[in-house]
């Protein structure tokens, strides 16, 4: 199996896949139909039903082979790369038995080394996939797509697996936040679904952020600095005043595990306007609303200082804890976490430090937890794919329809 993962990952990486947060179209961008037509025709190839719709979200169905009634699982991963790294001539790396020592990634001075990335020590001894330094490699989320293809082949070829109904979906600009926008949640009638969208080996991922993005436009008044006194309002600095005021030890960089945070992601303008761009997250929801009325008491405490109000916020929830809706149907965790025993992979199921289109999924009555694919170090050159991993990811998809299985005999 390790050598179709190999070859399978290797042609979806090159084809350029990356969304683009300035578009309206869904998929932003049309290079994602280089693989969903691709995908399509494959699925087909193998037997299989297909529907895809004109926003480029492909569902395929493998039927059940057994006369009980069973719930309809689903399996879902996006086909877009992100868009803020270079995403094109994508030219992968294979190293073999991976030694622990630095690797040199083509003929570029990047290196990806344990002492920058010290979660590489669990992937030694393994087959890694790397790039070559000039772009990201794109496994986010094309791990996932091949984990998924690479179990709907095995299912159809061994077909004394017995399993229920299984729903697929491939998606569209994930990593723009736009993934479930126009996904039919009826349309793809499942009871549970589960995206292979996560990192690490044993990643089991039920809770995520409550996230929001918020704006800040500071306006001033720009007069000739000879003769600013009472007069010149500089907006630079009434930005800087503004991320002053918010507590400094609550950014992405001093917080871990279930620590909420804002971050300020750009900052740009002139003495006449000024604009901050922040994004907001927290695990619970009660902090997650009182992180967003601080920005608005922010707001006020510097507007009375002026008569003319010089701060405005647009602020927007983009997605919510995932957790909430999971936590009470509790056998969408049990299934996989007895699959992972099965398998002697050690469940880890810390909260997500982001989402996955299963947040949004979640609340859009499609309990959507998330699973290991066996990558890391995301949306730049240093990505990685451990294909050992990934193995084990396909195992664990074929192993949760089983459980299904069993499960609902009893």
């Amino acid at each position: 199996m390790k050598n179709d993962i190999i070859d399978r990952l290797t042609r979806y990486v090159k084809i350029d896949t990356q969304s683009d947060p300035q578009s309206n179209s869904t998929p932003s961008t049309q290079k994602q139909w280089d693989l969903l037509n691709l995908l399509n025709d494959e699925i087909t190839d193998l037997g299989l039903e297909t529907d895809m719709d004109e926003n480029g979200y492909l569902f395929a169905t493998l039927e059940s082979n057994v006369d009980q009634e069973l719930p309809t699982v689903g399996f879902l991963a996006h086909v877009d790369t992100s868009p803020d790294f270079n995403a094109t001539n994508v030219n992968p790396q294979i190293i073999e038995s991976y030694d622990g020592q630095p690797i040199k990634l083509g003929e570029t001075n990047r290196t990806l080394s344990q002492d920058v990335f010290p979660a590489m020590k669990e992937v030694e001894g393994h087959t890694l996939m790397v790039t070559d330094g000039t772009s990201l490699l794109g496994a986010d989320d094309k791990a996932g797509v091949v984990e998924i293809m690479e179990a709907l082949k095995y299912l159809t070829m061994h077909p004394e697996i017995k399993h229920g109904r299984i729903r697929v979906a491939f998606t569209p600009d994930e990593e723009i936040g736009k993934g479930p926008h126009a996904f039919d949640v009826e349309r793809f009638n499942a009871d549970f679904a589960y995206t292979m969208d996560g990192s690490q080996f044993g990643e089991l991922q039920y809770e995520s952020f409550n996230a929001a993005e918020a704006i800040v436009t500071c306006h001033g008044v720009n007069v000739h600095p000879g003769s600013a006194k009472d007069a010149m309002v500089n907006a630079v600095l009434l930005g800087q005043q503004f991320n002053t005021l918010l507590p400094q030890n609550e950014v992405p960089e001093r917080t871990e595990g279930y620590e909420g945070f804002y971050h300020l992601m750009k900052f740009d303008g002139d003495v006449e306007q000024a604009k901050l761009y922040y994004i907001i997250r927290d695990h619970d929801s009660v902090k997650f609303d009182l992180r967003k009325k601080r920005l608005v008491e922010i707001q006020n405490d510097i507007n009375s200082h002026f008569e003319d109000e010089p701060i405005e916020i647009e602020m927007n929830d983009q997605y919510y804890n995932m957790g909430e809706k999971i936590k009470p149907n509790p056998h969408v965790i049990d299934i996989p976490k007895r699959v992972f025993s099965k398998l002697g992979i050690p469940a880890n199921t810390e909260p997500i430090r982001g989402g996955t289109d299963g947040s949004q999924l979640s609340f859009m009555g499609l309990p959507t937890p998330n699973i290991f694919t066996g990558c890391d170090n995301f949306h730049g050159p240093f990505e990685y794919a451990s294909i050992d991993v990934m193995e084990k990811a396909v195992r664990v998809i074929i192993g949760i329809a089983q459980e299904v299985v069993q499960t609902y005999e009893k």
